[in-house]
Protein backbone atom coordinates (compact mmCIF):
# COMPACT_ATOMS: atom_id res chain seq x y z
CA UNK A 1 0.00 0.00 0.00
CA UNK A 2 2.81 2.43 0.94
CA UNK A 3 4.28 1.21 -2.43
CA UNK A 4 1.44 2.39 -4.29
CA UNK A 5 1.00 5.64 -2.67
CA UNK A 6 4.72 6.84 -3.29
CA UNK A 7 4.42 5.73 -7.03
CA UNK A 8 1.06 7.97 -6.75
CA UNK A 9 3.21 10.56 -5.32
CA UNK A 10 5.44 10.71 -8.37
CA UNK A 11 3.51 9.97 -10.82
CA UNK A 12 1.41 13.43 -9.52
CA UNK A 13 4.69 15.46 -9.06
CA UNK A 14 5.58 14.00 -12.89
CA UNK A 15 1.76 16.25 -14.16
CA UNK A 16 3.08 19.25 -12.34
CA UNK A 17 6.12 19.72 -13.88
CA UNK A 18 4.79 18.50 -17.13
CA UNK A 19 1.88 21.34 -16.59
CA UNK A 20 4.70 23.86 -15.86
CA UNK A 21 6.53 22.78 -18.99
CA UNK A 22 3.62 23.24 -20.99
CA UNK A 23 2.39 26.52 -19.18
CA UNK A 24 5.61 28.11 -19.90
CA UNK A 25 5.55 26.57 -23.36
CA UNK A 26 2.45 28.12 -24.27
CA UNK A 27 3.74 31.98 -23.26
CA UNK A 28 5.15 32.95 -26.03
CA UNK A 29 2.02 32.62 -28.10
CA UNK A 30 0.07 33.75 -25.06
CA UNK A 31 2.39 36.81 -25.12
CA UNK A 32 2.87 37.42 -29.08
CA UNK A 33 -0.93 37.63 -29.34
CA UNK A 34 -1.49 40.36 -26.51
CA UNK A 35 1.64 42.31 -28.12
CA UNK A 36 -0.27 42.43 -30.54
CA UNK A 37 -3.61 44.18 -29.07
CA UNK A 38 -1.52 46.55 -26.70
CA UNK A 39 1.86 47.86 -26.31
CA UNK A 40 4.60 45.52 -24.95
CA UNK A 41 5.50 47.82 -21.79
CA UNK A 42 1.65 48.18 -21.44
CA UNK A 43 1.66 44.18 -21.58
CA UNK A 44 4.04 43.85 -18.71
CA UNK A 45 2.92 46.22 -16.62
CA UNK A 46 -0.61 44.48 -16.38
CA UNK A 47 1.18 41.16 -16.43
CA UNK A 48 3.48 42.51 -13.39
CA UNK A 49 0.10 44.32 -11.47
CA UNK A 50 -1.99 40.71 -11.57
CA UNK A 51 0.96 38.78 -10.41
CA UNK A 52 2.18 41.24 -7.43
CA UNK A 53 -1.83 41.32 -6.49
CA UNK A 54 -2.02 37.33 -6.41
CA UNK A 55 1.31 36.81 -4.58
CA UNK A 56 0.24 39.35 -2.06
CA UNK A 57 -2.85 37.76 -1.43
CA UNK A 58 -0.83 34.84 -0.63
CA UNK A 59 1.53 36.40 2.04
CA UNK A 60 -1.04 37.00 3.82
CA UNK A 61 -1.03 33.51 5.37
CA UNK A 62 2.47 33.05 4.47
CA UNK A 63 3.84 36.08 5.95
CA UNK A 64 5.78 39.31 5.28
CA UNK A 65 9.28 39.16 2.95
CA UNK A 66 12.06 39.99 5.84
CA UNK A 67 14.67 42.37 5.05
CA UNK A 68 17.18 40.00 3.45
CA UNK A 69 14.27 38.52 0.83
CA UNK A 70 14.04 42.55 0.29
CA UNK A 71 17.06 43.70 -0.71
CA UNK A 72 18.08 40.28 -2.53
CA UNK A 73 14.48 40.60 -4.50
CA UNK A 74 14.69 44.23 -5.16
CA UNK A 75 18.36 43.33 -6.93
CA UNK A 76 16.58 40.51 -8.87
CA UNK A 77 13.51 42.28 -9.76
CA UNK A 78 15.63 45.26 -11.97
CA UNK A 79 17.32 41.79 -13.79
CA UNK A 80 14.20 40.08 -14.06
CA UNK A 81 11.98 43.26 -15.73
CA UNK A 82 15.32 43.59 -17.92
CA UNK A 83 14.67 40.06 -19.28
CA UNK A 84 11.00 40.14 -19.65
CA UNK A 85 10.76 43.32 -21.74
CA UNK A 86 14.08 41.78 -23.82
CA UNK A 87 11.88 38.39 -24.48
CA UNK A 88 8.51 40.12 -25.04
CA UNK A 89 9.84 42.55 -27.38
CA UNK A 90 11.47 39.85 -28.94
CA UNK A 91 8.44 37.46 -29.27
CA UNK A 92 6.42 40.60 -30.73
CA UNK A 93 9.01 39.97 -33.90
CA UNK A 94 9.77 36.67 -34.07
CA UNK A 95 7.57 33.48 -33.82
CA UNK A 96 6.36 32.06 -30.71
CA UNK A 97 8.27 28.58 -31.40
CA UNK A 98 11.42 30.22 -32.02
CA UNK A 99 11.14 32.17 -29.13
CA UNK A 100 10.69 29.18 -27.09
CA UNK A 101 13.71 27.55 -28.61
CA UNK A 102 16.05 30.19 -28.54
CA UNK A 103 15.51 31.34 -24.85
CA UNK A 104 16.30 27.75 -24.24
CA UNK A 105 19.77 28.33 -24.49
CA UNK A 106 19.65 29.45 -21.39
CA UNK A 107 20.69 26.01 -20.24
CA UNK A 108 23.91 25.97 -21.81
CA UNK A 109 25.05 29.57 -21.15
CA UNK A 110 24.18 29.52 -17.47
CA UNK A 111 27.31 27.13 -16.67
CA UNK A 112 29.19 29.02 -19.21
CA UNK A 113 28.52 32.06 -16.98
CA UNK A 114 28.48 30.57 -13.53
CA UNK A 115 32.01 28.64 -13.88
CA UNK A 116 33.70 31.80 -15.24
CA UNK A 117 32.78 32.97 -11.72
CA UNK A 118 34.43 30.83 -10.12
CA UNK A 119 34.48 26.90 -10.75
CA UNK A 120 35.99 24.31 -12.47
CA UNK A 121 36.90 23.80 -16.02
CA UNK A 122 33.84 22.32 -18.08
CA UNK A 123 35.00 19.10 -19.88
CA UNK A 124 34.85 19.49 -24.17
CA UNK A 125 31.76 17.81 -24.53
CA UNK A 126 30.36 20.56 -23.47
CA UNK A 127 31.32 23.00 -25.62
CA UNK A 128 31.13 20.45 -28.42
CA UNK A 129 26.60 20.56 -27.35
CA UNK A 130 27.06 24.42 -26.85
CA UNK A 131 28.45 24.33 -30.69
CA UNK A 132 25.32 22.13 -31.21
CA UNK A 133 23.02 24.65 -29.85
CA UNK A 134 24.63 27.99 -31.83
CA UNK A 135 24.46 25.90 -35.11
CA UNK A 136 20.48 25.07 -34.69
CA UNK A 137 20.31 28.91 -33.64
CA UNK A 138 21.17 29.92 -36.50
CA UNK A 139 19.23 27.36 -38.45
CA UNK A 140 16.51 28.82 -36.94
CA UNK A 141 17.22 32.38 -38.18
CA UNK A 142 17.61 31.83 -41.52
CA UNK A 143 13.72 30.87 -42.45
CA UNK A 144 13.70 30.47 -46.45
CA UNK A 145 17.60 30.34 -46.29
CA UNK A 146 20.27 33.00 -45.28
CA UNK A 147 19.73 36.26 -44.22
CA UNK A 148 19.78 38.32 -42.00
CA UNK A 149 17.99 37.52 -38.52
CA UNK A 150 15.35 38.86 -37.78
CA UNK A 151 15.29 41.73 -34.79
CA UNK A 152 12.89 39.85 -32.46
CA UNK A 153 15.36 36.56 -32.94
CA UNK A 154 18.29 38.62 -31.96
CA UNK A 155 16.70 39.81 -29.18
CA UNK A 156 15.37 36.25 -28.07
CA UNK A 157 19.16 35.54 -27.92
CA UNK A 158 19.92 38.39 -25.67
CA UNK A 159 17.36 37.83 -23.54
CA UNK A 160 19.40 34.21 -23.33
CA UNK A 161 22.29 35.78 -22.50
CA UNK A 162 20.93 38.18 -20.07
CA UNK A 163 18.41 35.81 -18.23
CA UNK A 164 21.43 32.78 -17.90
CA UNK A 165 23.23 35.88 -15.78
CA UNK A 166 20.05 36.24 -14.07
CA UNK A 167 20.10 32.28 -12.87
CA UNK A 168 23.99 32.50 -12.19
CA UNK A 169 22.73 35.83 -10.15
CA UNK A 170 20.31 33.98 -8.35
CA UNK A 171 22.51 30.68 -6.99
CA UNK A 172 25.18 33.81 -5.51
CA UNK A 173 22.45 35.62 -3.75
CA UNK A 174 20.08 32.51 -2.54
CA UNK A 175 22.92 30.18 -1.95
CA UNK A 176 22.77 29.72 2.49
CA UNK A 177 20.41 32.04 2.74
CA UNK A 178 16.68 31.46 4.28
CA UNK A 179 15.27 33.05 1.05
CA UNK A 180 11.61 31.80 0.40
CA UNK A 181 10.69 31.40 -3.18
CA UNK A 182 6.74 33.47 -2.61
CA UNK A 183 8.44 35.75 -0.80
CA UNK A 184 11.36 36.79 -3.19
CA UNK A 185 8.77 36.33 -5.69
CA UNK A 186 6.34 38.55 -4.27
CA UNK A 187 9.05 41.13 -3.92
CA UNK A 188 10.03 40.97 -7.78
CA UNK A 189 6.32 41.53 -8.72
CA UNK A 190 6.27 44.49 -6.83
CA UNK A 191 9.78 46.07 -8.34
CA UNK A 192 8.89 45.30 -11.78
CA UNK A 193 5.18 46.71 -11.01
CA UNK A 194 6.46 50.29 -10.24
CA UNK A 195 9.74 49.76 -13.06
CA UNK A 196 6.73 50.10 -16.02
CA UNK A 197 3.97 51.98 -14.08
CA UNK A 198 5.21 55.38 -15.55
CA UNK A 199 5.51 53.98 -19.26
CA UNK A 200 2.33 52.12 -18.93
CA UNK A 201 0.72 55.38 -17.53
CA UNK A 202 0.26 56.78 -21.07
CA UNK A 203 -1.73 54.30 -22.08
CA UNK A 204 -3.97 53.42 -19.19
CA UNK A 205 -6.87 53.68 -21.02
CA UNK A 206 -6.02 51.83 -23.78
CA UNK A 207 -5.65 48.71 -21.22
CA UNK A 208 -8.74 49.61 -19.75
CA UNK A 209 -10.65 49.59 -22.89
CA UNK A 210 -8.80 46.18 -23.69
CA UNK A 211 -11.59 43.28 -24.38
CA UNK A 212 -12.17 40.14 -22.45
CA UNK A 213 -10.09 38.47 -24.44
CA UNK A 214 -6.94 40.34 -24.18
CA UNK A 215 -7.84 40.84 -20.48
CA UNK A 216 -7.88 36.81 -20.07
CA UNK A 217 -4.45 36.57 -21.88
CA UNK A 218 -2.93 38.94 -19.39
CA UNK A 219 -4.27 37.18 -16.18
CA UNK A 220 -3.18 33.97 -18.07
CA UNK A 221 0.49 34.88 -18.29
CA UNK A 222 0.17 36.59 -14.91
CA UNK A 223 -1.44 33.72 -12.70
CA UNK A 224 -0.51 30.50 -14.49
CA UNK A 225 3.26 31.44 -16.78
CA UNK A 226 4.15 33.51 -13.22
CA UNK A 227 2.78 32.40 -10.39
CA UNK A 228 1.25 29.27 -10.71
CA UNK A 229 4.71 27.89 -12.54
CA UNK A 230 7.17 29.62 -10.23
CA UNK A 231 5.20 27.65 -7.19
CA UNK A 232 4.22 24.43 -8.59
CA UNK A 233 7.95 24.10 -10.01
CA UNK A 234 9.28 24.73 -6.50
CA UNK A 235 6.80 22.45 -4.81
CA UNK A 236 7.17 19.62 -7.34
CA UNK A 237 11.15 19.96 -7.59
CA UNK A 238 11.43 19.37 -3.67
CA UNK A 239 9.93 15.97 -4.60
CA UNK A 240 12.00 14.31 -7.29
CA UNK A 241 15.04 14.07 -8.47
CA UNK A 242 17.15 17.01 -10.08
CA UNK A 243 17.42 14.61 -13.40
CA UNK A 244 14.28 13.33 -13.69
CA UNK A 245 12.93 17.27 -12.77
CA UNK A 246 14.84 18.58 -15.78
CA UNK A 247 14.38 16.10 -18.15
CA UNK A 248 10.50 16.90 -17.58
CA UNK A 249 10.64 20.79 -17.49
CA UNK A 250 13.34 20.54 -20.66
CA UNK A 251 10.66 19.79 -23.14
CA UNK A 252 9.04 23.45 -22.56
CA UNK A 253 10.68 24.38 -26.13
CA UNK A 254 8.72 21.13 -27.15
CA UNK A 255 5.55 22.65 -26.26
CA UNK A 256 6.34 25.81 -27.54
CA UNK A 257 6.69 25.22 -31.17
CA UNK A 258 3.67 22.69 -30.32
CA UNK A 259 1.84 25.66 -29.33
CA UNK A 260 2.72 27.84 -32.17
CA UNK A 261 2.43 25.91 -34.85
CA UNK A 262 -0.74 23.80 -33.33
CA UNK A 263 -2.60 27.33 -32.26
CA UNK A 264 -0.47 30.04 -33.38
CA UNK A 265 -0.63 28.72 -37.30
CA UNK A 266 3.03 29.04 -37.42
CA UNK A 267 5.17 27.32 -40.10
CA UNK A 268 8.53 26.10 -40.43
CA UNK A 269 10.86 25.35 -42.89
CA UNK A 270 13.47 22.39 -43.19
CA UNK A 271 16.42 24.46 -42.02
CA UNK A 272 14.33 25.35 -39.05
CA UNK A 273 13.16 22.10 -38.12
CA UNK A 274 16.22 20.72 -37.92
CA UNK A 275 17.66 23.77 -36.12
CA UNK A 276 14.70 22.90 -33.64
CA UNK A 277 15.82 19.21 -33.33
CA UNK A 278 19.56 20.19 -32.99
CA UNK A 279 18.61 22.73 -30.27
CA UNK A 280 16.25 20.30 -28.23
CA UNK A 281 19.30 18.02 -28.66
CA UNK A 282 21.86 20.57 -28.09
CA UNK A 283 20.50 21.89 -24.75
CA UNK A 284 19.38 18.05 -23.11
CA UNK A 285 23.18 16.89 -24.16
CA UNK A 286 24.96 19.61 -22.54
CA UNK A 287 22.90 19.70 -19.44
CA UNK A 288 23.62 16.47 -18.91
CA UNK A 289 27.20 16.88 -19.28
CA UNK A 290 26.99 19.76 -16.93
CA UNK A 291 25.34 17.70 -14.21
CA UNK A 292 27.74 14.64 -14.54
CA UNK A 293 30.57 16.92 -14.20
CA UNK A 294 29.29 18.78 -11.40
CA UNK A 295 28.40 15.20 -9.59
CA UNK A 296 31.71 14.28 -10.54
CA UNK A 297 33.40 17.29 -9.00
CA UNK A 298 31.10 16.83 -6.03
CA UNK A 299 30.78 20.62 -5.75
CA UNK A 300 28.45 21.17 -2.55
CA UNK A 301 24.72 21.65 -3.65
CA UNK A 302 21.74 22.66 -0.71
CA UNK A 303 20.11 19.13 -1.36
CA UNK A 304 20.28 16.01 -4.12
CA UNK A 305 16.58 16.61 -4.64
CA UNK A 306 16.17 20.44 -5.09
CA UNK A 307 18.15 21.44 -8.30
CA UNK A 308 20.78 24.43 -7.67
CA UNK A 309 19.52 27.33 -9.68
CA UNK A 310 21.46 27.21 -12.50
CA UNK A 311 19.59 23.81 -13.48
CA UNK A 312 17.08 24.14 -16.15
CA UNK A 313 14.08 23.89 -13.60
CA UNK A 314 14.74 27.80 -13.24
CA UNK A 315 11.87 29.33 -14.61
CA UNK A 316 11.64 30.43 -18.04
CA UNK A 317 8.95 31.24 -20.31
CA UNK A 318 7.89 34.43 -21.42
Amino acid sequence: MRQRGAVLDARRTDVVLLLVAIVWGSSYLAAKTATVVLPVLLVLFARYAISALACGALLVRSGRPSGEELRIGALLGVTQAAILVLETYGVAHTSAANAGLIISLTIVLTPLLDRTAGGGRLPPAFFVAAGVCVLAVALLMSGDGWREPRGGDLLMLAAAVVRAGHVALVGRLTVNRAVRPLQLTAVQTAVGTVLFLAPAAANARELAASSATTWAQLAYLALFCSVFAFLAQTWAVQRTSASRASLLLGTEPIWAVVVGIGLGDERFTVPAAVGAALLVAGTYWGQAVERAHRTTEKIPTEDARCPRPNESTTPTGV
